[in-house]
């Protein structure tokens, strides 16, 4: 990027001038999203590593993606007015480590002591250097030491009065004697895996995370083994599991176990299968599983997960447990424990990227990781040359206490065995089954013999277990078990009666009350039909200039017209500016790219990195011309690492390549708006193609020349565009050869869906029907159609039915089709 000296004079200037304005002015806010909040720094990300109540006040600290030694990301303190004050004794780093001392009444935040009065005291990186990840109460001097831990597995203990570290183990950073990039997700010493994260102490132990895996393999496979949960308990380090772990941490929270012998310990973490639970217990370990929302944190090299946490958003008199994992808010029971597992509950998903999370003046308060500069390994061809943001940027969000209950629609799945091989009569481990009223299970296995497999439910969480089914599964088909309403369990286990390889998949179907309108908020976009429209093209601004360039572009019946050059700056006024070099550098640098999917009579096409075929839905007609003519962003990057893909009126999460990409595509929400572009800003979601006739409002901002013009809202307003929809197919009066596979369609996370077969043959045509459940190739055969010739057979699939793709083969060869409406 350049680097203009003048423009990062006039930005500081302007940065005086605006929280002057501020103290004076109440701050306005975009969907719980104060632009005046954003945090920058100089790095390839700023996430946002904690966000604490303390003193008053509220703190938080933003991360560089790899600065053991210290970085440009500052400590920020909020006043209850949301006065954000820069504390001058900032170091930086990669923190994400924060806990409350009780002894000594300081919290701990990075690398930061902050007393009850607001005082801040620093440990420098020169004697405590690392990525700093996470603290844990002493085993032995709780009152007068804690613990800090690294990413690089660099553990050291803190006298809380004088703050002189007492180094454990050697920081990899420091040990390895390598620049930072060559650390970065470098093999550790004591423990497997890379990408350190959580850490808390209790019954005798030092419980430490990783959620990462070093090597080139980690950066490609998401399913390869990752990550390790492990302990130590003062004298040597024990791996207690192989897996992805994240978060670790018990009832006392923030603040460490009240009752550290007898109190349990959680964590959190994953594989390619689903979300992991593990609880120790008096000294022992259980494991249970939990179904997946997004797979857009998946990834062996463990980068795409952030914090996921376990934080109480209640009251001293009243806790309230919020967990957030793998893009769902979660209702997690302050009493989890050995024999009392109930009570778990699945709330709404997410689509913002979150690192922390409190409670502050009865509100909830989200730190994010919005708009990274490097956007990391999350490259592909539907984004075409596009750059990141010139400069990374974070922001928080306030919301209601309520709103992780009114987000996306909870639909999850997940599975207990994958294509594995199972011992007969082992049970498998638990996977959640409360919270949701449409369950389903898929049972697949390889055998040439039918296999019977036995269904358990844990009533009450209490540990004891009844049998409810007993299934038997034909060999070469699925097995579909539709679970009635009425079936109580907080947990299910599956157990097989013979040794073979055998698939077991859950899927949860959410609530998904939305209808197809647009709410209010949207009140203004142009919609597809529309020949005229304010466009514009958006990059956030570099060289600490800290605003949204927008090259305008203007639609009068249906012909662009360039409409000059203009900044959205922190007090969100769009103001027209003289900055050709900019707007030039903006026009190509951030060209929309031709062809960036296939759209033809049947569906809309992708092909990914590694040369799978990809078909979603269609959605209005007019969205066919508008791609091909490149005037509709497809994909770009709007929470760190993941992707926004708006294709032919939906739009979807995409997860990055290295977490499998297209095959774990989920659609969010569906439209009839003509959105030209979109990027993240401070924290908000912008977009542009705006009716010319559109006035300034809530969500609008439009220049004083009535040329250029924006929305501006929080990326999970998206789910209120309207529930997905659509219409189409792997096959249109398609030649196809008998016996061969169509393109994977995507079926899952929609509603009333009606399919239609036809054919042009002179005798009846038998079309077999798959379904993958999740994405990973499980291919399993669902149902068999016979059609006869001249005739269309129509099938409606149940309410209940999920499976996220679809895929048709037919015995004959013929001209065929098969079209799917989501109404």
């Amino acid at each position: 990027m350049r680097k203009r000296k003048y423009w990062a004079l006039c930005a500081g200037v302007s940065m005086w001038i605006g929280m002057a304005h501020a103290q004076s002015v109440k701050p306005r806010s975009f969907s719980g999203i104060y632009p005046q909040l954003a945090m920058y720094n100089q790095e390839g990300e700023c996430g946002t590593g904690a966000v604490v109540p303390w003193a008053g006040k509220l703190w938080v600290i933003t991360y560089g993606p790899h600065m053991p030694f210290g970085s440009s990301d500052k400590l920020y303190e909020v006043t209850p007015a949301l006065q954000q004050i820069v504390r001058s004794e900032s170091i930086g780093g990669t923190p994400a480590n924060r806990m409350i001392h009780r002894e000594s009444k300081q919290l701990f935040i990075g690398p930061y002591a902050i007393g009850d009065q607001g005082q801040v005291r620093v440990i420098p990186y020169t004697v405590m250097p690392g990525r700093h990840t996470a603290n844990a109460r002493h085993l032995t001097d709780p009152a007068g030491k804690i613990y800090y831990g690294t990413m690089e597995e660099g553990f050291y203990e803190v006298d809380v009065h004088t703050l002189q570290p007492t180094m454990l183990f050697e920081d990899g950073n420091v040990k390895n004697k390598k620049g930072a990039d060559t650390v970065a997700n470098a093999p550790m010493a004591l423990l497997p895996g890379a990408h350190g994260k959580g850490m808390y102490s209790g019954q005798g132990v030092l419980v430490y995370a990783n959620n990462g895996e070093p090597g080139p393999q980690a950066l490609v496979q998401f399913d390869i083994p990752a990550g390790s949960l492990a302990e130590w308990n003062g004298k040597t380090w024990t791996v207690v599991r192989r897996n992805q772990f994240t978060e670790i941490t018990g009832p006392g929270g923030i603040e460490g176990n009240a009752h550290p012998n007898t109190d349990p310990i959680w964590s959190i973490g994953w594989d390619h299968k689903s979300v992991l639970l593990a609880l120790r217990d008096q000294g022992k370990w259980q494991f249970f599983r939990l179904p997946k929302a997004s797979h857009a944190y998946d990834g062996a090299h463990g980068w795409n997960t952030e914090w996921p946490r376990i934080r109480d958003i209640g009251t001293a008199a009243k806790p309230d447990y919020l967990m957030t994992m793998h893009g769902m808010f979660w209702h997690f029971p302050g009493a989890f424990s050995s024999g009392h597992t109930a009570g778990i509950r699945p709330r709404s998903a997410y689509l913002k990227v979150i690192g922390d999370y409190a409670r502050w003046n009865n509100q909830l308060v989200f730190g994010c990781d919005d708009a990274a500069h490097n956007e990391f390994l999350n490259k592909r061809p539907a984004k075409g040359n596009i750059e990141g943001p010139g400069q990374s940027n974070s922001n928080l969000w306030f919301t209601s206490l309520q709103q992780p209950d009114l987000l996306g629609p909870n639909t999850a799945e997940g599975a207990v065995w994958q294509q594995e091989a199972v011992q007969a009569g082992v049970p498998s481990e638990p996977f959640l089954f409360a919270g949701w009223k449409q369950r389903s299970l898929h049972l697949q296995h390889n055998s040439s013999q039918p296999v019977t497999f036995i269904l358990e439910t844990d009533v009450k969480g209490d540990g004891k277990w009844s049998k409810t089914q007993t299934i038997t599964a034909a060999p070469g088909k699925a097995t579909e078990v539709m679970f009635p309403e009425q079936l109580r369990g907080e947990w299910i286990r599956v157990t097989a009666t013979a040794a073979v390889q055998a698939t077991a998949h859950f899927f949860f179907t959410g609530n998904d009350n939305r209808n197809t309108m647009a709410a209010p908020m949207f009140n203004g976009l142009s919609t597809v039909n529309t020949a005229n429209t304010r466009g514009g093209l958006l990059y956030g601004l570099g060289d600490d200039r800290r605003g949204l360039g927008v090259a305008a572009v203007n639609w009068q019946q249906g012909k662009a017209t360039q409409a000059g050059y203009y900044e959205l700056n922190a007090n969100m006024q769009l103001v027209k500016k003289e900055d050709a070099e900019m707007e030039h550098f903006i026009r190509q640098r951030f060209v929309i790219p031709e062809k960036p999917v296939i759209i033809d009579d049947a569906s809309v096409l992708v092909v990914d990195d590694k040369g799978r075929r990809w078909r979603l839905p269609l959605g209005d007609a007019a969205y066919t011309d508008l791609t091909r003519q490149a005037t509709l962003r497809i994909c770009r990057e709007v929470s760190t690492e993941r992707d926004l893909f708006n294709c032919h009126g939906t739009f979807y999460e995409l997860p990055a390549e290295n977490a499998d990409g297209y095959a774990k595509i989920r659609p969010v929400a569906s439209h009839h708006f003509r959105i030209h572009d979109y990027a993240a800003y401070r924290g908000m979601l912008i977009m542009t193609g705006i009716d010319p006739h559109a006035k300034a409002g809530e969500h609008l901002i439009v220049s004083n020349d009535q040329q250029a013009a924006v929305w501006a809202g929080a990326i999970d307003d998206l789910w209120k565009l309207g529930r997905p929809t659509g219409h189409g197919g792997p096959w249109k009066q398609t030649a196809v050869t008998a016996g061969a596979p169509s393109d994977p369609y995507l079926i899952g996370f929609y509603r009333n869906r009606q399919l239609q077969l036809s054919h042009d043959a002179s005798s009846a045509v038998t079309f077999t029907i798959e379904i993958d459940p999740v994405g990973n190739g499980t291919w399993m055969n669902y149902k068999t159609l016979t059609v006869a010739p001249g005739a269309t057979s129509r099938y409606n699939f149940p309410e209940g039915f999920q499976a996220r793709w679809i895929r048709f083969s037919s015995n004959q060869a013929c001209k065929a089709t098969a079209w799917l409406d989501y109404q």
